[in-house]
């Protein structure tokens, strides 16, 4: 984070690294050259730790020296020098001391504990340096280069190094690799059972008491497919022997791809415990699905998955995720204006770095997910074989006695604390610092199962952030109970063996399957990636019995949404699918808004029992008290919020938008209302709870769109005022218009609203100009008082969305896909269908011709290249069926298409393949947009006289 900003840091390093050079030179076996280089590489390690622990001391520092005067340079680049020399004076550190009474002697611990572990380092090396040639690629010569920091900081400073030699690499941990050497024995005993070509494997070690050396595993491209294939099929083995194991923390940076192997170079964390999940506050069915899912192979850390800690929100760190153009940008700190007297701390949007684990440089897993799950399966009944024959347990003992790492915090987690324990005004009152930490792990331990509650590892764990390690507990498979930082012991005497292999013979293997399936959506950022498989056809369109059709289809998606319920004691309900929150995709339970979640389901049984009422869809058997238990669910969640918000510590505002977010829960409420499944007193106060957490949830809105953002708040709140009578609702919508006002940026193409994630702005529906120009239209609609300017910026944001559609392409370009801007979109979220409803809607209350025309352009781009794809809402069939139904509804439709055509067709397609959905077309969802809900809505709208509303505009009056 330095960049120019440099101060010496002389007086803090140059003794120890004076000793350190002399310990160095007097190692018997390390040449001259050798002892000056690993002096040099520590120096320049230890650096960089010490800067990154003083940075904001020092530009504090600087700051009061410029405001006070006492910097006389001419210029802020003099100023900067004369206090630069100050800086390197023994009298500056030392007056530091008496404002940050320890930061010395924490950062001499630091300094001395890295010497200490370089020294250890060399002495190892030079005992050991004759038996490393024995590793594959092992290094040989003089040893030219060192690469301390390859992993993290533990117990006294030490870490993973990575030695070059003039010929060949290898790599020091210091930790017992006993492990290792027993897993990579394991997978020998199973190799001759797996297919021809699977080459899952470990790197091969060298132990020694204490530590050991490993073989460097360089990062090779597949030549070829029958290469990936062989990767991909390995990744499946690693699921299946991981989850008999208990690997878990299996991050982006533990698997590195060697052509057709997906080697796993850190396998420290295997037979981890289960320890069963926390009651939450939100039901019994969201407490048993959450630990069925960690419990599942999910915990391996293999498959994909977003990251939800504050500084890795949204960041996929999985060894299969991870994909290139699919991580959210971060915001790192740096140094504004280094090199001046006006330094500063500030943050810079970055693009994480590409790492080592894929297989090709632009992965396309959606092509070979299949081969995951199938070496998955093949591995696993083949485990399941050997226990039947009663081989396993036995295969499984060498590791009994071997040391073990667990995991019980998040190094994300810990590294936050640290940040915090190294700010100016905790090295100023360090013990209110310290308790605050201590405060926080708690209060963590109180909400992850198996975090540390007892005081005396937590006070062990924030002395070991005070010195920049990072808390390590471990033990051994027999032992179970763990060794803990400073001498501490944590959690009870097991055989975590012998849970490991109960926990594999108690596995629910479909879930485990289904998991699989379903975790390929958190490999990609948006709700409207689509896989590039082929396109579903129907071969014959068949017209007869399309009613009988209709409803069986339809009675059997609310059957499989019955089946695959989880089901609490206490009444709750929900389902465990993929689910889109505003950090990504999870697979988690149901979350509380409409896209995917809890809300949604709800709108679909809703509609459900109500066309069965109006005799329009067959009855299923206990979908009426499947609906009345997930309405008690949402209703227990909101209480359960609500008294959070009333009783606990502050959170972070939920969004506001109009699928994921406040905007989509105030109009479930009321859609829920119009279909008489809650009363109307009910709506509205449940729903006007709601909108008073809307003023927060937009001051911190950063998207500002229909999907999650503030625009997706304005219709809802306009029909609660319309129900109510209460202008408040109004008067609320009227300021998110005047800030959207605010937040555009307008020029001669338009009007658009730059995010962070997409500063040049986007057009659609979900997250562009389409679906914030509708909002504001709607708003203008009203009568407020500021009509006429959200009408004017509205026209502006469509003249922008107008700018985007291609002649040539016959669509609108998605401007996600950064490298090719020729790219167009026909799904509602990003593309045409979207952009083709709100030109139907502004058709029916402007009558213009213009959005006759858009309508025109939109459902031909929707039925050319939007349709058989998959079933969804979001970015399938029923939403291209929507659009193309309004178009032919005003003449407007693709030539010769007819309604009856259309909902053969739809019904005909899910006849051929059954209800697919889009992201991973063999994944469950419930989920109104991205899944079977949604389908099942449309199914009911397709009945000629059914009143049940669009639900692909955030109005419940629609």
């Amino acid at each position: 984070m330095a960049g120019d900003f440099d101060p010496s840091l002389d007086f803090l390093t140059a003794p120890a690294l004076a000793g350190l050079s002399a310990t160095l030179g007097s190692i018997p076996g390390l040449t001259e050259a050798e002892a000056r280089l690993i002096c040099q590489s520590t120096a320049e390690a230890l650096e960089e730790t010490v800067r990154l622990k003083v940075n904001r001391v020092l530009l504090l520092e600087l700051n009061a020296a410029r405001i006070s005067g006492r910097l006389t340079g001419e210029t802020p680049q003099l100023r900067w020098q004369e206090w630069k020399a100050t800086a390197a004076t023994p009298e500056f550190w030392l007056s530091l001391t008496g404002h940050y009474p320890t930061m010395l002697s924490r950062l001499g611990t630091i300094i001395d504990n890295r010497c200490a572990a370089a020294v250890e380092l060399a002495r190892r090396f030079a005992a050991d340096r004759a038996a490393l040639t024995t590793l594959p690629g092992g290094l040989r010569g003089e040893l030219v280069g060192v690469d301390f920091g390859a992993g993290d900081s533990h117990r006294g400073g030490h870490s993973v190094v990575v030695l070059h030699g003039s010929q060949g690499k290898v790599v020091y941990k210091p930790r017992s690799l006993a492990v290792d050497e027993a897993l990579a024995r394991l997978i020998d005993r199973l190799a001759p059972q797996l297919p021809a070509g699977s080459r899952i494997r470990v790197p091969d070690v060298l132990i020694r008491q204490g530590y050991g050396w490993a073989e460097h595993i360089q990062h090779t491209y597949c030549a070829d497919e029958t290469e990936l294939r062989s990767f991909y099929r390995g990744v499946g083995h690693w699921l299946a022997l991981m989850r008999l194991i208990g690997g878990s923390d299996l991050h982006m940076e533990n698997l590195i791809a060697a052509g057709p192997a997906p080697v796993v170079v850190d396998c420290e964390t295997l037979f981890t415990p289960h320890v069963p999940a926390k009651p939450s506050g939100y039901g019994d069915a969201v407490d048993q699905a959450t630990d069925l899912l960690s419990g599942s192979v999910l915990r391996t850390g293999l498959l994909p998955g977003r990251g939800v800690s504050l500084a890795w929100r949204g960041v996929d760190m999985s060894a299969v995720g991870g994909l290139p153009g699919q991580q959210p940008y971060t915001q790192v700190p740096v140094v504004v204006d280094a090199g001046t007297d006006m330094a500063r701390l500030g943050m810079e949007r970055v693009e994480l770095g590409a790492v080592s684990n894929h297989p090709s440089p632009d992965p396309i897993l959606v092509h070979y997910w299949d081969l995951v799950l199938s070496g998955f399966t093949e591995l696993a009944e083949h485990l399941d074989m050997l226990d039947r024959r009663g081989e396993l347990a036995g295969l499984l003992t060498d590791f009994a006695d071997r040391p073990i790492r667990v995991v019980l915090r998040a190094t994300e987690a810990y590294a936050e604390l640290a940040r915090m324990l190294w700010h100016p005004a905790s090295l100023h009152d360090e013990p209110t610092a310290m308790g605050k930490a201590a405060g926080l792990l708690a209060q963590h331990a109180e909400n992850l199962p198996g975090a540390p509650s007892d005081p005396e590892v937590i006070d062990a764990e924030v002395a070991e952030l005070l010195v920049g390690d990072i808390p390590f507990f471990a033990t051994t498979p027999a032992r179970g109970r763990l060794d803990g930082p400073g001498g501490t012991s944590y959690g009870d005497e097991q055989d975590l063996i012998a849970d490991a292999l109960r926990r594999w013979r108690d596995r629910d293997a479909a879930l485990d399957r289904e998991v699989i399936r379903s975790a390929l959506v958190s490999a990609y950022l948006n709700e409207g990636w689509m896989p590039a498989n082929k396109r579903m056809t129907v071969p014959l369109i068949q017209h007869q019995d399309l009613e009988r059709r209709r409803r069986r289809i339809a009675a059997g998606i609310a059957r499989s949404m019955l089946d695959t319920a989880v089901r609490g004691d206490d009444g709750t309900v929900t389902w465990t699918a993929p689910v889109l929150t505003s950090d990504g995709w999870f697979v988690q339970s149901l979350s509380p808004d409409v896209y995917g979640g809890a809300y949604g389901v709800a709108i679909t049984l809703a509609a459900y029992v109500s066309e069965t009422g109006q005799g329009r869809a067959d009855e299923v058997p206990g979908l009426d008290g499947l609906l009345a238990d997930l309405l008690h669910t949402i209703r227990l969640a909101e209480e359960r919020d609500a008294e959070a918000r009333r009783t606990g510590p502050r959170r972070r505002p939920a969004t506001p938008g109009g699928y994921v977010g406040i905007g989509s829960q105030i109009w479930s409420w009321l859609l829920l209302r119009r279909l008489g499944t809650v009363g109307s007193e009910e709506a509205v106060a449940q729903a006007g709870a709601l909108a008073g957490q809307l003023p927060e949830a937009v001051a911190a809105d950063g998207v500002y769109d229909l999907l999650t953002g503030m625009a997706g708040a304005i219709v809802p709140l306009l029909r609660l005022s319309e129900q109510t009578g209460d202008q408040q609702w109004s008067v609320q919508a009227d300021r998110i218009g005047e800030r959207l006002l605010s937040l555009a940026h307008i020029d001669d193409r338009g009007a658009r609203w730059p995010s962070t994630a997409f500063p040049q702005g986007l057009g659609g529906v979900s997250h562009g100009a389409t679906g914030i120009a509708w909002a504001l239209a709607r708003l203008a609609d009203s009568a407020t008082a500021g009509a006429a300017d959200f009408r004017a910026l509205a026209d502006r944001a469509f003249l922008y969305e107008e700018s985007l559609y291609d002649p040539a392409e016959k669509g609108w370009r998605d401007l996600r896909e950064m490298d090719d801007h020729r790219v167009t979109s026909s799904a509602w979220c990003h593309g045409a269908a979207g952009i083709g409803l709100v030109a139907a809607d502004r058709l029916a209350r402007e009558g213009a011709p213009r959005w006759a025309d858009v309508l025109r352009r939109a459902a031909a781009s929707s039925w050319s290249r939007g349709i058989g794809w998959n079933h969804t809402l979001c970015h399938g069939d029923l939403g291209t069926w929507e659009i193309v139904r309004h178009a032919i509804d005003v003449g407007v439709g693709p030539e010769e298409l007819t309604p009856e055509y259309l909902a053969a067709y739809v019904i005909g397609s899910m006849d051929e393949h059954g209800p697919v959905s889009g992201l991973s077309r063999d994944a469950f969802s419930p989920g109104l947009m991205p899944g079977v809900g949604g389908m099942l809505y449309q199914l009911l709208r397709l009945h000629p006289d059914t009143s049940l509303p669009s639900v692909l505009l955030p109005d419940p009056e629609n």
